[in-house]
């Protein structure tokens, strides 16, 4: 019952800092809404609330058309799962399960195909083809009504095999036909041109979150660690290279804080990874974060008490070989100096990316700007390297050379190939030169919520701060920080007047 007051107050005041925490089935039109839904409330004996889409779906329910929840920020199915299916659900939510058979995915996963039907079905009620492609199909209405992308290319960045095979899917699950649904968007877009639009070869979306979010301070994080080529910031926006089994491009995400979002324009080679790529920036911007719950616990913490907290966000890195070659770049020397490193690493190993000038040529002006125009170096590319050109210990370019080989060892195993923001990379602790600040760096940069720094300078230092100006010992223990820990270390580096010494 207090739960259900507590939706009904969010919902009436359109409160944004509980989209995508619940969602609201509405008996007497027979469609489940976001609780920004701009439509006329409807009255509460009407109503019955759902903690995912897929609730609500398996309710019989279908999505609104005015509100689209399929854009609401995420909140993952696979919370509190057990580990086998919480990988099966990440893989297909990362849009990972494309062209394989169940019994291969099954495969890939370790286990059989009978025993993941019988975990989807008594987990959520469902196979795993059909969750997969109720994702999909949300994912292609979201393309099908931000875009005037063709029906064919949503199909294929949706990871359907054709269109005629996507059309039934949709039909069937949406029961309505993608089709109908774009001339009805078409209809709408006329009298209110949208944020978002297809553009040359370029998909621009527009990815929600819960406000506050804490645009400054992300993208200050990312100005003192930009590097030239593969990065650029500016005021309002943030904008990389990247690549992705055989696939590169760029994006550029532009913050819109009157829509609680960012207005994403993304250039890629192939269209099949749209999926897996939207999902991975919505991870790096950190957009599904819960602000009000660890805003709330972090707050409740005495010394973190003195700190103001207020949409705090990880600032992520694409990839877990570029978070750990960071990492080890930045081992025990200042930010200016790993910049120079990595700088450097960029620029002798980096390639060129193939679709730069394509990029130029949407949205960000003409050849010739500051788009990024490099990827960073791949592991095959830093293993083969004598890194000579890296001033620093051999010991730790040796470092360098064996983190990408373990790296290239492990390619096969799917928890190495997806990007996971629970993973701990552990397994790196018997790599010569790594240690456990490594690692836990890695972790924090790739979005582990809970990687609490409690042995970095930066820490320390923004402790000892606290403690002089409060005249009171400042201390933390990582359990009373759990789940959060990530945020407490980013809240104790932004307390600082100068950034922590050992980051990168």
């Amino acid at each position: 019952m207090i739960e259900r007051t507590r939706f009904r107050k969010a919902r009436l005041a359109r409160d944004a800092r509980f989209d995508g925490l619940f969602f609201i089935g509405v008996r007497t039109t027979g469609i489940f809404c976001r609780s920004v839904c701009p439509a006329t409330p409807p009255l509460e004996k009407n109503v019955d609330y759902f903690p995912s889409t897929l609730a609500a779906y398996q309710a019989g329910l279908r999505p609104c058309l005015r509100c689209r929840p399929e854009s609401a920020p995420g909140s993952p199915a696979w919370h509190g799962t057990q580990t086998t299916l919480k990988r099966a659900l990440r893989l297909i939510d990362n849009g990972e399960w494309r062209q394989q058979s169940l019994p291969e995915f099954a495969a890939r996963l370790g286990v059989s195909d009978r025993y993941l039907r019988r975990l989807f079905q008594h987990n959520l009620g469902v196979s795993p083809l059909k969750y997969a492609n109720f994702r999909r199909v949300l994912f292609a209405k979201q393309l099908l009504q931000q875009t005037d992308l063709p029906v064919t290319e949503v199909a294929a960045m949706a990871g359907f095999g054709s269109t005629r095979r996507f059309n039934t899917v949709f039909t069937e699950l949406l029961n309505l036909n993608p089709r109908q649904l774009r001339r009805q968007q078409v209809q709408r877009r006329q009298k209110n041109p949208p944020h978002t639009q297809f553009q040359g070869r370029g998909l621009v979306v527009l990815l929600s979150y819960r406000p506050p979010y804490d645009w400054a301070g992300v993208r200050d994080f990312y100005r003192l660690r930009q590097i030239a080529g593969l990065e650029v910031v500016t005021d309002t926006s943030y904008s990389r290279s990247f690549s992705r089994e055989g696939c590169e491009g760029t994006f550029t995400a532009t913050h819109i804080p009157e829509k609680n979002g960012f207005r994403v324009e993304l250039v890629l080679t192939q269209a099949e990874h749209t999926l897996a790529l939207i999902q991975r920036i919505r991870s790096l911007l950190d957009l599904d974060a819960d602000s009000i719950a660890l805003s709330s616990h972090l707050a409740d913490n005495p010394t973190l008490a003195q700190i103001k907290c207020g949409g705090l966000r990880l600032p992520g890195l694409w990839s877990a070989f570029e978070a750990g070659v960071r990492a080890i770049l930045g081992q025990q020397v200042s930010v200016k100096a790993a910049h120079k490193l990595v700088t450097r690493l960029v620029s002798e190993l980096g390639k060129p990316l193939t679709s730069s000038r394509q990029a130029k040529n949407t949205n960000h002006g003409e050849p010739g700007d500051d788009s990024p125009t490099v990827l960073f170096p791949e592991p095959a590319a830093v293993a083969n390297s004598s890194l000579e050109f890296l001033a620093m210990p051999d010991k730790r370019r040796q470092a360098l050379r064996l983190l990408a080989q373990h790296l290239l060892q492990k390619g096969n195993d799917p928890d190495q190939r997806q990007v996971s923001a629970d993973r701990d990379y552990q397994d790196w602790l018997g790599i010569p030169g790594i240690g456990p600040w490594t690692v836990q760096y890695t972790a924090f940069r790739m979005g582990h919520p809970d990687i609490f720094l409690a042995g970095d300078l930066g820490v320390k230092n923004a402790l000892k701060k606290l403690s002089m100006d409060s005249g009171q010992p400042a201390m933390l223990d990582s359990e009373d920080l759990s789940p959060w820990g990530s945020y407490a270390t980013l809240l104790l580096w932004q307390s600082l007047s100068a950034t922590p010494l050992i980051t990168n």
